[in-house]
């Protein structure tokens, strides 16, 4: 609980440095998938079919999110042991050198097979350090918030994934627009991941200076830590594990449709300007950061269940319109923006904001690290990383037209909304028990 201006002055300082830290490792994790259709289809995995080379590029974007449950379990369970503190300042790194390296990989053509190989470790690297990330981020805040704002504060460090977006949408634009094809091509999108490492010193000093959470120092206190959390979890928890792992669904679709896949559609299918099409969805990403804790205070107000029920089906059933859109507008530039602005830049919110502190509250201190840490990111090989490739596929399968694609992101929402149902309704039912069971004590 904030009691106190030093309790002021900690939390908002815990905030910073999550913040910080979630925009450089979704900026370092997400420019892979930016780039992935763009260049790394052509110079890392030639092939005489786009269509083919593309969805190579994208297997190996799915390859991080494979990795991302193993990080989120290793993490996890030393973030439950030693301390969240730790654990961010080690994954922030990992992450920060995995994307530097990438800069520097020579092209197929160069070393052959090796390319993609390296390529492929390089993004393993980049998985395993974001899957121990996110939920160390998220839980600092959550842990020192107020009770009553646990939303608005857990959704602060989401923020992060608009920022880090715009970020690597924004400088992947502005290397375009400044740059020639070939100068591109050849060695301007190498600077992109480069620049990682100028981020990552800035938030490797501002992490170091933070304290561990009250919740898990009650716990260390207390010699009270769990001797496996993992086994703990899933002994303790199965059902909230699947329910958070549905609610997930739409969250990680709807994000790989608009902010990765919506590029190359945009460029390849559409066949607008390379740089208009990173522009909306830099425009869209910048956005959503004003959404995301407006959604996330939104939820303390009217329950975290209700408002992620409603902001699923919206979000997914805003897809039809926005394809459609942007298939039969594309004369227009700003008709495109639009159609990626309102439903990425804003529905999507509504699930990004809350969602935070809703994994957040399906567990209990001792195995909350590795609990939200398992259900994000394991979720997200289903939810996020095959998304790119389903995508892809779905479109060549209906001859260029999306709305195969647009039939999946409203499959994943509907799920989505089902899983937030029924959480809602396992919270109701142990506060009914809980009320009941005190009107009978003596």
């Amino acid at each position: 609980m904030i009691s106190s201006e030093s309790d002021s002055r900690a939390i908002r300082k815990v905030v910073a440095a999550s913040l910080i830290g979630t925009t450089i490792e979704w900026y370092d994790f997400f420019l892979y998938g930016i780039i992935a259709g763009l260049v790394f289809n052509k110079l890392y995995f030639p092939s005489h079919d786009p269509a083919v080379g593309t969805m190579l590029a994208y297997a190996t974007f799915g390859v991080g999110f494979i990795a991302r449950p193993i990080g989120g379990i290793f993490f996890g369970h030393f973030g439950d042991r030693v301390g969240r503190k730790s654990m961010l300042v080690l994954t922030l790194g990992l992450m920060g050198v995995a994307t530097f390296l990438i800069g520097v990989i020579p092209t197929y053509g160069s070393i052959g097979i090796w390319a993609p190989i390296l390529l492929l470790l390089c993004r393993i690297v980049q998985g395993l350090g974001l899957g121990g990330e996110w939920g160390g981020a998220v839980l600092m805040t959550y842990e020192y918030a107020p009770e009553k704002k646990r939303g608005f504060y857990a959704s602060l460090p989401q923020i992060g994934v608009g920022l880090g977006l715009c970020l690597g949408t924004g400088v992947t634009a502005l290397l375009s627009n400044l740059l020639t094809d070939t100068q591109f091509f050849d060695w301007g999108w190498r600077l992109a991941f480069m620049l990682s490492a100028v981020l990552v010193f800035v938030g490797l000093y501002i992490r170091l200076t933070l304290q561990e959470t009250p919740a898990f120092s009650k716990i260390k206190k207390d010699n009270a830590e769990a001797k496996i959390p993992f086994l703990d979890l899933i002994k303790r928890y199965p059902g909230n594990i699947l329910k958070g792992m549905g609610v997930r669904y739409i969250e990680g679709v709807f994000f790989n449709v608009f902010a990765v896949f919506s590029i190359n559609y945009l460029t390849e299918t559409v066949k607008i300007n390379r740089t208009e099409a990173l522009t909306g969805v830099m425009a869209a990403a910048f956005v959503m950061c004003f959404f995301i804790p407006f959604f996330g205070a939104l939820s303390d107000r009217y329950g975290r269940t209700r408002t992620y029920i409603w902001g699923s089906l919206i979000t997914a059933f805003s897809s039809l319109p926005a394809f459609w859109l942007m298939a039969n507008y594309s004369d227009s530039v700003m008709i495109v923006w639009l159609a990626i602005i309102i439903p990425f830049g804003i529905f999507y919110a509504a699930i990004y904001g809350p969602e935070a502190a809703l994994f957040c509250e399906l567990f209990d201190t001792k195995v909350r690290y590795s609990g939200i840490s398992f259900v994000y990111q394991f979720s997200g090989i289903f939810a996020s990383g095959i998304t790119p490739m389903i995508a892809t596929a779905l479109l060549k399968s209906n001859g260029g037209q999306p709305w195969f694609i647009v039939a999946y992101v409203i499959f994943a929402g509907l799920v989505s909304a089902y899983s937030a149902w029924l959480i809602g309704r396992s919270s109701r039912r142990m506060t009914e028990a809980r009320v009941s069971w005190v009107g009978k004590a003596p």
